[in-house]
């Protein structure tokens, strides 16, 4: 009985060998060429994925870019009746025919890579192509910013391939008027001499979009041997040596679009197709722009992957090995059926390697899915990269800013005390204060920076101590007293209790609450009003700031306690550090820090602090609290008495910082008559208003900036005369550059040597002194009128000719007719001639007196009249006064 059972075992076992081999399915695969790369790359995929289904046959048959050799074996297919077939057609309609031929036989057709003109497919794999055209169109805007001549070279123009990237890539050009698009070059066998001879039919190429690789490194090869400069984008994005991604590596090409060959996708389908599983008819591969700046990554994914995928072929090897042997102990198993000891050694044999199969494909699949998390991961830690790169970027940029400005105040006043030879105390006083005052801020910034470097390290503790809350805040406050009484200033504490015993920080607490009240007060104007109030309940404690100050918008409360945020509103949020900072230490002590504020109504703060009592300490008696250096604005009584002096030059001075400007416009008073002002909209207003000789301004100002100062005042003819020097903490080459574009006659970066600011100053006006020497000397030479002074000259000389005829000279209408007030045409001849307009006008008719005398046909009171006199008298009066002579002495002299 037992004997009979191995019998009846051994015979099912070969049965269902038997069976298995019955039940094997066919796929046919009909390729259009397999000469080049991207294909060779498709088949090798395809035998991978082959390896997890051993229940497929395979068979690949090349066309070698023969259509009615493709068709041959598309019909060799079926009439093998195979299982599916998998199909790479040569163009868009030569194979459509047989295709769906097969298709309609019952027999599941897998279309890879190029589309047919029919619907007749069971399923569709491939990257879209018009998608891969619209990136390369896209990649193309991006590099050639200032527009250019671009095409495409087409490898075959029947294809679906070539027409879907042609399509994508013009109609992807087209949305950019930057970009002239030519006719595209069609060039499918890859000569270069017929590809070298076109390209030299057009002038100019500024970029070409090579359908695949291989034409693109063709195409690089031409552009060289012809010494232009094109760029070239290639598709295809391979992974090897001369292949697309070692090309973008080496700058051979400007970026190659992945196309993924789509192989193991195509098997994958296969596979679910014949054994009944779900699929997808539309199977879209994706695609992605490869450039110089993800090349190496690409490469290194690339590269991992070839090593995963070489050991799965050594996997698949040693499997192989395994079959052989399972295949030899099988027929030893069919010789030796009835030797019922090798039957169950043999047996034990093959359930082993079964296993082992399955703990290899096991094997298999988890290195797949480990590749797989691994892609993701180097995307993800690329992302962070770039991210914590553009970060750090910004902080460096807002803190260099933030330092240079307490560094001018500190840096200028004392070099001006070092260049002195007479000391007033109390301007010495005054200075001193000024430079203790920003060392103070410098001070506070480091600090800032200290304790944000340590709440990243997580470093940063509490050294929490039973305090009283109330006396706490009393000595905070008691430090703005002096502050609020200079500005009037309604600063009140309230709080019902008399104290407040809990655990907390003092350290970390005294810079939240003095951070907060300094801003109420920055933020705040004159007789206004600040209230503190405390509250408490069982669990918590609530300290509220609020006032009725410049208040914020929606945005600049959303982002109030980012790190260096600046809101766009006039009034600047400051550096960002410190609510940044007390939102941290707020959070350190479990609590929550929140912003209520509306524009031009004030702002609220509020604190709430969990109320935690330590009943085993005890209060210290002895709380010492140090006084804070409260910033307070530096009354410098020079100001006031200078403001009577009157002197011949006259200076703007727009910056928004109270100290810098209070110190320039004290500094420069001893020289100029100087006008100050805060923003760019007021120091416009205050130009036109008084006509200087010169104009010093910041760049960053709240409301419109520098820049825009710069670029109206030298548009508008009234102001175009006047040079400005632009004054600001930007001192990058880009800013440089945008205040020269704008017309800025000088650019000083912040610290600056205040030496070197009044050098500026002193060259420009006297600039404008020899300029005014010129015009006076010149009235005006009519054939070099592109200069806008000589231009406005000349225009002005046309209206007084103009009057001269009409008898309707006066200031009055020739003001009007300029455009401007009475004053401003004063200031502004004087500043271009150093003659004011009645001393003009009455040059301007000596000089066409003189013109007209030359013409003996004329009598004197003909001319007078002419020249609007009434009186031809008066006009002989006026003349000799002017020239020694009369008018009829000058013209027989």
């Amino acid at each position: 009985m037992r004997l009979s059972r191995i019998f009846i075992c051994v015979f099912v076992f070969l049965l269902s060998c038997t069976e298995g081999k019955k039940h094997r399915k066919k796929i046919g695969f009909s390729q259009n060429t397999t000469k080049d790369s991207w294909r060779k790359s498709q088949g090798e995929a395809m035998q991978r994925e082959l390896m997890f289904h051993p229940e497929l046959d395979f068979e690949l048959r090349d066309a070698d870019g023969s259509i009615e050799k493709q068709n041959r074996d598309i019909q060799h297919f079926l009439d093998q009746k195979v299982d599916l077939l998998i199909v790479s057609p040569m163009v868009f309609e030569a194979n459509t025919a047989i295709i769906s031929k097969v298709y309609d036989a019952d027999i599941p057709v897998v279309i890879l890579d190029r589309k047919t003109s029919s619907d007749k497919y069971t399923a569709f794999v491939g990257a879209e192509n018009y998608l891969v055209g619209q990136n390369a169109g896209e990649y193309t805007h991006l590099i050639l910013k200032n527009g250019g001549k671009v095409t495409d070279l087409i490898a075959g123009p029947e294809s679906s391939p070539s027409i879907g990237r042609h399509k994508g890539f013009i109609e992807s050009c087209q949305k950019y008027a930057n970009l002239d698009i030519l006719t595209p070059i069609i060039s499918g066998d890859y000569d270069s001499l017929y590809l070298k001879s076109e390209i030299q039919k057009i002038p100019q190429i500024d970029l070409i979009f090579a359908h695949n690789d291989r034409l693109a490194y063709t195409a690089y090869k031409v552009c060289k041997s012809l010494k232009r400069s094109t760029k070239i984008i290639g598709v295809d994005g391979l992974f090897g040596p001369n292949e697309g991604i070692e090309m973008v590596e080496k700058g051979i090409l400007a970026a190659t679009i992945l196309y993924p060959t789509g192989g193991e996708e195509a098997i994958r389908i296969a596979a679910n197709i014949l054994n009944g599983r779900t699929y997808n008819k539309e199977n879209q591969l994706f695609t992605t722009v490869i450039n110089p700046e993800n090349v190496r990554i690409m490469k290194q994914q690339s590269h991992k992957i070839e090593e995963q995928q070489q050991n799965i072929v050594r996997q698949s090897d040693k499997l192989n090995s395994l079959n052989k042997t399972y295949s030899s102990q099988k027929n030893t198993l069919y010789t030796t059926v009835f030797l019922l000891t090798l039957v169950i050694s043999f047996g034990s044999v093959l359930l082993f390697l079964f296993r082992e199969k399955q703990r290899s494909n096991k094997v298999l699949a988890d290195q797949n899915l480990a590749i797989k998390e691994q892609k993701i991961e180097i995307e993800r830690v690329s992302t962070q990269a770039l991210q914590a790169t553009e970060e750090k970027l910004r902080f460096y940029s807002y803190i260099s800013h933030e330092f240079k400005t307490p560094l001018s105040l500190i840096l200028t006043p004392t070099e001006d005390l070092i260049h002195r030879n007479v000391f007033d105390k109390t301007e010495v006083k005054n200075t001193l204060n000024l430079i203790q005052k920003n060392t103070y801020r410098l001070l506070r910034l480091v600090d800032q920076l200290l304790d944000l470097r340590k709440l990243d390290a997580g470093k940063m503790t509490l050294r929490t101590e039973s305090c009283d809350l109330v006396l706490f805040l009393k000595d905070i406050i008691q430090d703005f007293s002096p502050t609020a009484h200079k500005r009037n200033i309604d600063l009140q504490f309230i709080c019902p209790f008399a104290e407040i015993i809990m655990e907390f920080d003092p350290e970390k607490l005294d810079k939240v609450f003095f951070n907060l009240i300094s801003n109420a007060f920055k933020y705040t104007p004159n007789d206004g009003r600040i209230h503190i109030s405390l509250l408490k309940n069982m669990d918590f404690v609530e300290i509220v700031f609020s006032d009725n100050g410049f208040g914020m918008n929606q945005q600049d409360r959303d982002h109030a306690f980012d790190l260096f945020y600046r809101g766009k509103q006039n009034v600047s949020l400051g550096t960002g550090l410190g609510l940044a900072l007390s939102h941290e230490f707020v959070t350190l002590h479990e609590g929550e820090i929140g912003v209520e504020s509306t524009e031009n109504k004030g702002t609220t703060f509020r604190v709430k602090l969990p109320l935690k009592v330590d009943l085993t300490s005890e209060l210290k008696e002895n709380q010492i609290h140090t006084p804070h250096f409260v910033e307070e604005d530096i009354v410098v009584k020079k100001e006031e008495e200078n403001a009577t002096l009157e002197f011949e030059n006259s200076i703007v001075i727009i910056e928004d910082n109270v100290e810098l400007l209070t110190f320039l416009k004290n500094r420069l008073s001893t020289k100029y008559q100087v006008f100050g002002e805060e923003s760019a909209e007021k120091g416009w207003e205050t130009i036109l208003k008084n006509i200087p000789d010169i104009v010093v301004s910041d760049v960053m100002l709240p409301g419109n900036d520098g820049f825009w100062l710069t670029n109206r005042l030298k548009s508008d003819f009234r102001t175009s005369h006047i040079p400005i020097i632009l004054l600001t903490a930007k001192g990058q080459i880009e800013s440089q550059i945008e205040g020269a574009k704008a017309g800025a006659d000088a650019y000083i970066a912040k610290p600056f040597n205040q030496q070197l600011l009044e050098e500026k100053i002193n060259g420009m006006i006297e600039n404008n002194r020899r300029m005014r020497l010129r015009f006076s000397n010149e009235i005006t030479d009519p054939h070099d009128v592109e200069k806008v002074e000589r231009k406005f000259l000349l225009d002005f000389e046309l209206l007084i000719e103009k009057g001269l005829k009409n008898s309707t000279l006066s200031v009055e209408n020739l003001s009007q007719e300029m455009g401007m007030s009475r004053v401003q045409l004063y200031r502004k001849i004087t500043a271009l001639t150093d003659k004011n307009v009645n001393d003009y006008i009455s040059e301007y008719k000596i000089k066409k007196s003189k013109q007209l005398l030359q013409d003996p046909t004329k009598n004197i009171s003909e001319i007078a009249y002419e020249l609007g006199f009434n009186n031809p008298g008066y006009f002989t009066t006026f003349f000799k006064q002017r020239t020694k002579q009369t008018p009829s002495e000058w013209r027989n002299s």
